[in-house]
């Protein structure tokens, strides 16, 4: 199912409230949310049949879009229940899921109170945001050219559609350079993220990693910081500047999408050791499985 076009893939998709055939799920081109970016969405995974921390991102995309100032019509408990039919309806036990909520077509201006807002939620099997090769090998990482905007400049605590374009950007030049993905800077200037996934980097065997103050605080960001506390070791959330990053002995990426990606190279900067890199990846790894009931 690689290379088959995702508009083209079969299977179902939940729009609405209800289950539809996959390729039946459109929008209007006149869709509110394809001319002014009113969008939200999650990118989730489910381990053997079960979504990894499932409620915080139904919770979570309640919240992005009462940032964006609309309303989803489905509780966190009913996205979660949508997210299982999901899975089981495409007989999916491993896989990544989609959730993404939208003003829709009934008006099209800046003032969209009027425009019902839908909910699809779709699922497909998806190894990997890099290949194993470059996971392997470590992922190389440009320096974008773009900024993560000022905290009152943005939504930044929203996961929404319109935030992540200059990632699209950065992360095409850095491919255009033969790099895997950039690493973006924020509008002090401080090292802030990768184009969908947050950074960490290690040195003396503490974790050093940015402040989320302009940027989304990842799921799985909280759920490595957790998992590295638990193993004694020491997580310093603080600014980082460029100039820095020679400092470091190790580098990693965490998301959904991502899940812990060692990182070899940041533009001319070498990453050769995978420590504490490697216990991250293996924590995760353990972290994400469904656990058995007591009683079994």
């Amino acid at each position: 199912m690689a290379g088959v076009p995702l508009d083209q893939r079969d299977g179902w998709i939940w729009f609405d409230g209800e289950m539809r055939e996959w390729k039946e799920c459109k929008v209007h081109v006149l869709t509110h949310a394809l001319h002014y970016a009113s969008s939200v969405f999650e990118g989730q995974r489910a381990y053997n049949g079960e979504v990894f921390k499932l409620h915080e991102h139904s919770e979570r995309l309640r919240k992005s879009a009462n940032i964006l100032d609309f309303e989803i019509p489905y509780s966190a408990d009913e996205i979660d229940a949508a997210c299982r039919e999901v899975l089981e309806k495409n007989n999916l036990t491993n896989a990544y899921m989609r959730p993404v909520a939208w003003r829709g077509s009934h008006e099209l201006g800046l003032g969209a109170h009027s425009n019902p807002v839908h909910l699809a939620i779709a699922a497909w099997e998806w190894p990997s945001l890099f290949s194993m090769e470059e996971k392997l090998k470590g992922v190389r990482l440009a320096w974008s050219d773009w900024q993560r905007p000022a905290p009152d400049s943005a939504p930044f605590a929203s996961k929404a559609a319109g935030l992540y374009m200059i990632c699209t950007l950065s992360k095409h030049a850095a491919e255009a350079k033969g790099y895997s993905d950039a690493l973006m800077r924020d509008y002090r200037g401080y090292v802030a993220e990768a184009t969908g996934a947050n950074v960490f980097f290690i040195k003396d065997g503490e974790i050093h990693t940015p402040i989320p103050d302009c940027f989304l605080d990842g799921i799985t960001r909280r759920t490595v910081i957790a998992l590295a506390k638990e193993q004694g070791i020491n997580v310093i959330e603080r600014i980082i500047k460029p100039e820095e990053i020679g400092d470091f002995e190790e580098c990693f990426l965490t998301g959904s999408a991502a899940e812990v990606t060692p990182v070899a190279e940041i533009e001319g900067t070498i990453f050769e050791k995978r420590d504490i890199c490697q216990k991250m990846i293996e924590a995760y790894a353990d972290a994400v499985q469904p656990k058995k009931a007591a009683a079994e």
